[in-house]
């Protein structure tokens, strides 16, 4: 075909400056809008007009132009051909009770969906890719069947040869192994059986959404901050105090050769960040007047700090300047614990296990960007509700952001719709497709994010707040949040705490010790802090008000399953809370993050879990769309 563009070019009295370089970039703007070498060149003569380019020499510099051209045109031959009014046939009627028509091999399968408005045509028109072939995105229609939209484009997204790929498999039995393609959707059960299939509707109960729609944010003051960071030094106190492990705390400045224990934050003697000469230990305003004194961490074989942990620490301050560490109690006593004699303990947590228990809970999780950085289809999401369609979950649990401020679109502001208006019909309107093809049992948790450009920047953050029919089976949380279905207690936050701690922590484990897996120990951290976001000062990327619902960003209790999205690597592990903790199985959380659904002009992960009655039976699978 190379020849016949070059032949047709010689025809037309042009010459080809850098030929092979030009001839390959003809031959793909041939195949990507259907053109011949003669349509092409005769293209090329009206741009040659057009922009009255000097000579008659075709140069590699104006083929950017060229191609621009190319893609106007092509939108306006879209435009024109979505415009005609279609007229059913008794063909579409069979097409509509039996979900299956016959087609000749020529002719490219397409199955009716929702009308398209003026917003979603603009959508296929300016956010595909510019170079790409027709390709087939599933997608729920409105009639309630699953249908095939088709674009007249098919994005890098949409090239990729297996759409499912498990990447981790954690007490996974199955024939999903780590490596190996996940078995193909279209599986050989008949789908009436597969939709007639009784499947029994989740429990859901919210334990903590905070703060409510609505509120006003970002006027906090000095004095909150300080209110909030002492009150988590004296909630600490008061738990170590209680727990009489340790005996009663005393301030860390006050100078004696004796060994000591005191509660205190950790915190850096500069802006710059923590490193093991840097490290401070400030004292609550209570008990030592908020003074703060120098660590001395050489005797500690191992340690983990970052800005704003509170912890309890075992050592002596012989001068009252600077605390040698001997020993550092980083977890908080449990909950259940605070107040109880130690006989009693045991006996409870004999109770917690011995208590019979229905925990069993199928759940997908996935966390934004839903669409990929080259448009704005939500290919995706398409893709994952049509995931979740055959595998039919109790629970869909979706992750912000939705609107993606980070988006290049919408970072150069080259969009023509709101940001409200993209959340309504790709976010809701699948959802709302999708439920009334799965019926009543599913039920689907939504959590925003601070970066979604719908919603207020703030954190913690309000939940959504919008109409929907499915409203009953679609629940709008906070970031974060504590709920619980089917009795199984789950703690969410959409911001990246993991990725925040990991740039602040400095650390120091033996070669032989456990906790040298970074992933859990940074998990671990969460939860023996009781909270969603402990570091502070916060990333620059947080806006942290907190003044707006103190509460809301405390863990009152160890949830079964925290879900903690990340940049970082997608995992899913059993992590243990607490120093000590005498029954294993009383100290165990499930800690997931499924990765993001969308990764520049690719797929992300996700991930698919089964839970089985307590996390040592949980069965989690994280899959690579």
């Amino acid at each position: 075909m190379d020849v016949h563009i070059k032949a047709e070019f010689e025809k037309s009295g042009f010459s080809l400056h850098q030929e092979e370089e030009i001839l390959q970039k003809c031959l793909t703007y041939c195949i990507n809008f259907t053109l011949t070498p003669s349509d092409l060149v005769s293209y090329w003569e009206v741009y040659y007009l057009n922009r009255q380019l000097n000579g008659l020499t075709v140069e590699n510099d104006d083929l950017d132009g060229f191609l621009s051209q190319l893609q106007n045109e092509h939108k306006e031959s879209i435009i024109k051909e979505d415009s005609q009014l279609h007229v059913y046939s008794s063909n579409d009627v069979d097409m509509l009770l039996n979900t299956e028509v016959e087609h000749d091999n020529n002719v490219q399968e397409c199955f009716l969906s929702s009308p398209i408005n003026q917003y979603e045509t603009s959508q296929l028109d300016s956010y595909n890719s510019p170079a790409s072939n027709l390709g087939t995105i599933e997608r729920p229609s409105s009639t309630g069947k699953l249908s095939k939209f088709i674009s007249n484009h098919t994005t890098p997204f949409g090239q990729r040869s297996n759409k499912f790929v498990s990447l981790f498999s954690l007490n996974n039995d199955e024939d999903i192994e780590s490596g190996t393609k996940v078995k193909n959707l279209e599986d050989s059960e008949d789908d009436i059986i597969r939709r007639v299939r009784p499947s029994e509707r989740c429990s859901l109960q919210i334990h903590c959404s905070q703060p409510e729609p609505g509120c006003r944010f970002m006027y906090d003051r000095t004095e909150d901050k300080c209110n909030a960071l002492e009150n988590r030094i004296q909630r600490c106190h008061v738990q170590f105090s209680a727990s009489e492990q340790y005996g009663m705390p005393t301030s860390a400045t006050l100078a004696s050769e004796k060994s000591i224990f005191a509660v205190g934050m950790i915190c850096c003697d500069s802006e710059g960040r923590l490193n093991e000469k840097s490290i401070l230990l400030q004292g609550s305003i209570e008990h030592s007047g908020g003074e703060r004194v120098r660590l001395d961490l050489r005797k500690l074989p191992q340690f983990s700090f970052y800005p704003g942990q509170v912890i309890g620490i075992e050592g002596q301050n012989p001068s009252g300047h600077c605390f040698i560490a001997t020993k550092v109690v980083d977890s908080l006593p449990s909950a259940p614990y605070t107040g109880l004699p130690p006989a009693k303990r045991p006996a409870l947590d004999l109770e917690n296990i011995k208590a019979p228990t229905s925990k069993i809970l199928s759940v997908v999780i996935a966390a934004g960007p839903f669409t990929t950085t080259d448009n704005l289809l939500f290919e995706p999401l398409a893709e994952l509700l049509a995931y979740a369609s055959r595998k039919q979950p109790q629970l869909l649990v979706l992750i912000g952001p939705f609107v993606d401020s980070e988006h290049p679109e919408i970072k150069k502001g080259t969009i023509d719709v709101t940001f409200d208006d993209i959340y309504t019909v790709e976010v809701l309107r699948r959802l709302k497709d999708f439920l009334e093809y799965m019926g009543p049992a599913i039920r689907v948790v939504l959590v925003p994010s601070i970066r979604d450009a719908n919603h207020d920047f703030s954190f913690p953050q309000s939940a959504f707040d919008f109409n929907i029919d499915t409203s009953h089976q679609i629940t709008c949380l906070s970031n974060p949040c504590i709920f619980s279905a089917n009795e199984i207690m789950f703690g969410c936050t959409s911001t990246d705490i993991m990725k925040h701690l990991s740039s602040e922590e400095i650390s120091r484990i033996p070669s032989n010790s456990p906790s040298r897996d970074r992933m859990s120990r940074l998990a671990t951290h969460v939860l023996n802090q009781h909270s969603f976001y402990p570091l502070y000062p916060p990333s620059t990327a947080v806006p942290l008000d907190l003044s707006l619902a103190p509460k809301a960003l405390e863990i009152p209790s160890v949830p079964d399953i925290l879900l903690l999205p990340s940049d970082l690597a997608p995992f899913a592990k059993r992590v243990p809370v607490g120093e000590t903790i005498q029954v294993e199985e009383a100290s165990k959380c499930m800690c997931v993050n499924p990765g993001r659904l969308a990764k520049g002009i690719g797929g992300g992960s996700f991930a698919e879990m089964h839970f089985n009655g307590n996390p040592e039976k949980t069965n989690v699978c994280i899959i690579r769309i």
